[in-house]
């Protein structure tokens, strides 16, 4: 339950109070480990574009179909997942959330056995199905346990958990799956060498996801033993596709653009990172090295975001907002316009711009859900689908024109955001 200040028409019943009882404390940084963990995982998708990319190789636009199968998930997982969380309840639905990740990752084994592009796919698709559950329950839960006044600030603290994670498992993923890149390179190989070589890096990539799944079967185990700290109210049944109106509120739908086009920015420029400091013109360093740069660009976020936890106590989030997607603008600028290290850079330091928009997005668009504050994050996880269109967009322009064009696309994103900002001083 969010205590809400004025009343948001067409959002349905609205109420103030605590929140739900229980070990409100404890619960706290059970979501930050879940904002840990579910960041750290999608995050490993930006080592495994370039690693899929080269082997298989692949084009930028068909590279980008790894973010396509994982954030897909959100569009067509989020509003069923919002109904099971009604169900269920928010710790029993962590619980489903984090075995179906399990199953996610155990299926990289069979995929790696087909040799088959596909079949990551489908394994990312399953995986991120069960990050969606996860976040749909995190989302709400961190904004419920504590004041309304400073849920913005809250989320924005847990979500540099989230940023902790991806900047920890990139520059771990960059090691272990990206390090025979610099020496063997499967354009050189054919025949039965090709098939011998993508059978090996493949076992490297599901060794990683192996051991992600051992972590993941502890965490499930530790949330159900603790699954009754939580005394929930049950939220109204409407039916999930009533959601929907919830779309009627301009402020609720401009934030969930907002969320669309800032998840397809922030994985385009992560995606392309790689790639892009591998270049001549910029860094010039090898796969690995460029892939464990990543941690910098997540890194940055991890730092905004607890500095923006602490500067949203005093200034308006709609002003904080407006600030990092002009500046996030004015860094791609100075990256695509310039060379050599200055270029590199300024694209690493657009995470640290990058820090604050979700949750403040998210927060800014659910003033006012009340008791649909599941089902307002389900339709915001939907909008999370901008991951998966905006990327192929930007590898489009990448295969068509070069990697320094391709950055329009998420400049032209984070111009979307600022508007939102302005809009919501009203």
């Amino acid at each position: 339950m969010i205590a809400t200040t004025s009343p948001a028409p067409d959002l349905g019943e609205e109420t103030s109070g605590s929140g739900p009882k229980g070990d409100v404390g404890y619960l706290q940084w059970f979501v930050f480990g879940l904002f840990f963990i579910f960041g750290g995982i999608t995050s490993l998708n930006d080592v495994l574009v370039p690693k899929l990319k080269e082997l298989f190789e692949l084009n930028y636009f068909q590279a980008m179909l790894i973010q396509t199968a994982f954030f897909a998930a959100y569009f067509i997982v989020s509003l069923p997942a919002a109904a099971l969380v009604q169900k269920v309840g928010y710790m029993r639905g962590a619980v489903v959330g984090l075995l179906i990740m399990m199953a996610g990752c155990l299926l990289f084994i069979p995929a790696a056995g087909a040799g088959l592009f596909i079949a990551f796919l489908g394994a990312l698709f399953v995986l991120a199905s069960g990050v969606t559950l996860v976040q749909v329950v995190a989302n709400p839960l961190i904004s419920m346990l504590g004041e309304a006044k400073t849920a913005s600030s809250r989320l924005t603290f847990a979500q540099a958990f989230n940023s902790l994670g991806t900047t920890v498992f990139p520059y771990v993923g960059a090691t272990i799956i990206l390090g025979s890149l610099a020496t063997v390179s499967a354009k050189d190989l054919s025949g039965e060498a090709l098939i011998a070589y993508r059978a090996a890096e493949s076992a490297v990539i599901t060794h990683a996801y192996i051991g992600i799944a051992a972590a993941l079967a502890v965490v499930a185990l530790v949330v159900w033993f603790n699954r009754n700290r939580l005394i929930e109210e049950k939220a109204p049944d409407v039916g999930f596709l009533r959601a929907f109106n919830l779309l009627k509120s301009p402020r609720f739908a401009f934030g969930a653009l907002g969320i669309f086009v800032y998840v397809g920015a922030e994985v385009a420029v992560a995606s392309l990172m790689t790639n892009y400091l591998m270049q001549a013109d910029t860094l010039g360093l090898s796969a690995q090295h460029a892939g464990e740069r990543m941690a910098f660009y997540w890194g940055g976020a991890l730092v905004g975001r607890f500095i923006g936890a602490f500067v949203m106590r005093y200034v308006a989030p709609w002003k904080v907002l407006a600030f990092v997607a002009l500046g996030a603008i004015a860094l791609i600028g100075i990256s695509v316009s310039t060379t050599g290290a200055i270029s590199g850079l300024a694209l690493i330091a657009v995470g640290l711009f990058n820090a604050i928009m979700f949750p403040t997005i998210f927060t800014l668009a659910s003033v006012g859900l009340g008791k649909r504050a599941a089902e307002g994050s389900g339709i915001i996880c939907m909008a999370i689908v901008g991951g998966a269109i905006i990327p192929p967009l930007t590898g489009y322009v990448a295969d068509m024109a070069t990697l320094r064009m391709a950055l329009v696309v998420p400049a032209v994103c984070y111009l979307v955001i600022a508007l939102y900002a302005a809009y919501c001083r009203r």
